[in-house]
């Protein structure tokens, strides 16, 4: 058991504090991670703000890059000293739907996470949760090896944390959730740090146009870096009728990256008759979403949801390490800033700025003395 800082979540609504807690000795099939860099996700935050419910304390974030410091005795494929970036669904690998390849739906996810004593602790031996079995806020970690891709040497783990939620997210959903076809046209309402990867993602695939849908003028200016090809502010009128006043007609794809029950019903709204509509962003505890049933029957329109990217977190991650070296994936460009760990709760605040597409959290950074 060693050590270490970690920002930690004591009452739902308040700041992250910073402290020294005590992080256990990996188990047999377990890596302790060093913890280099951690973004910001708005996921983070609907556990901070009380959205989605969660034990106190507990550590959050779950968007993590780091370097492995010690591993368990069965851990095979990891050693110290290697660069990884975390997945946050390990998977069992033999349950029907590992098999059929869709590990971030592993029917075990929760025996796959469970271990013998607490991984984290308070320094007088009480029990601190950790989001997802994460807890990336933290200077040092624990994860299953089945949690863990080792990152190559080229890419940065300031931008390699990225692929651990938000790029496999957004890009995933693309591929693997709606699997968006060559040619065809995408909208994508929100465009912050998931919309953004969506975005690339559906230029990655292919689309003729892609339409970037946000309120924020900053975020429509960042989406077109990204591949958007039209831009709509849905603050300026009907987001419906001016895409099609744009296109012609709805799109074949839209991506909802928000979490709100009127963006994912404004999602189906722009589709075209046989379009597929995908939720992606986390709403809120007991959402609801309303929408006209004949849309199903006479226009076979498709809604479907998609999870860390519906497919193989850790090959898909991988793969998309692999685009970021070929220049054809925009990670450094999605970094806004990065702040020293001293300032995570002022890093989400400045998450509300629409000029921010990431800001990610150095936690080796070392206090400044005043």
């Amino acid at each position: 058991m060693i050590t270490t800082r970690a920002a930690v979540l004591n009452e739902i609504g308040a700041p992250l504090e910073l402290t020294d807690i005590r992080v256990d000795d990996p188990e047999p099939h377990e890596v302790r991670v060093a913890v280099s860099h951690a973004g910001l996700c708005h996921s983070d935050l609907h556990y901070m703000t009380g959205t989605v419910p969660t034990d106190v304390p507990v550590v959050v974030g779950h968007e993590v890059a780091g370097v492995v410091e010690s591993v368990g005795s069965a851990v095979t494929s990891l050693r110290p000293g290697d660069r990884v970036t975390g997945a946050l669904t390990p998977s069992c690998g033999g349950c029907v739907n590992c098999d059929a390849g869709r590990s971030t739906q592993c029917l075990r996810l929760d025996d796959v996470r469970r271990r013998q004593r607490s991984a984290f602790e308070t320094l007088d031996g009480r029990p601190i949760e950790r989001l997802a079995a994460i807890g990336a806020f933290s200077q040092h970690i624990l994860l299953r090896e089945s949690a863990l891709v080792r990152l190559p040497d080229d890419v940065p783990l300031h931008v390699g944390c990225l692929l651990s939620c938000c790029i496999v997210t957004g890009v995933g959903a693309v591929f693997r959730g709606a699997q968006v076809r060559p040619g065809s046209t995408v909208a994508v309402v929100g465009c912050g740090g998931v919309g953004s990867a969506i975005i690339q993602g559906a230029r990655l695939a292919g689309a003729s146009a892609i339409v970037a849908i946000d309120l924020d003028e900053d975020r429509l200016k960042a989406a077109r870096t990204y591949g958007a090809t039209h831009v709509i502010n849905g603050g300026d009128g009907d987001t419906v009728a001016e895409l099609r006043r744009q296109l012609g007609d709805g799109v074949d794809y839209s991506f909802e990256a928000v979490g709100s029950a009127r963006t994912a019903e404004t999602a189906l709204a722009l589709l075209r008759p046989m379009g597929t509509a995908c939720l992606v962003g986390i709403a809120p505890a007991g959402t609801e979403i309303s929408v006209p049933a004949l849309d199903f029957f006479f226009e076979e329109k498709r809604l479907i949801g998609s999870y860390m990217g519906s497919g193989q977190a850790r090959e898909d991650i991988a793969q998309f390490a692999r685009l970021y070296q070929q220049g054809r994936l925009l990670l450094d460009e999605m970094v806004t800033r990065v702040v020293p760990f001293a300032e995570i709760n002022e890093g989400f605040e400045a998450m509300k700025s629409g000029d921010v597409t990431r800001i990610v959290v150095d936690l080796q950074s070392r206090p400044t003395n005043p």
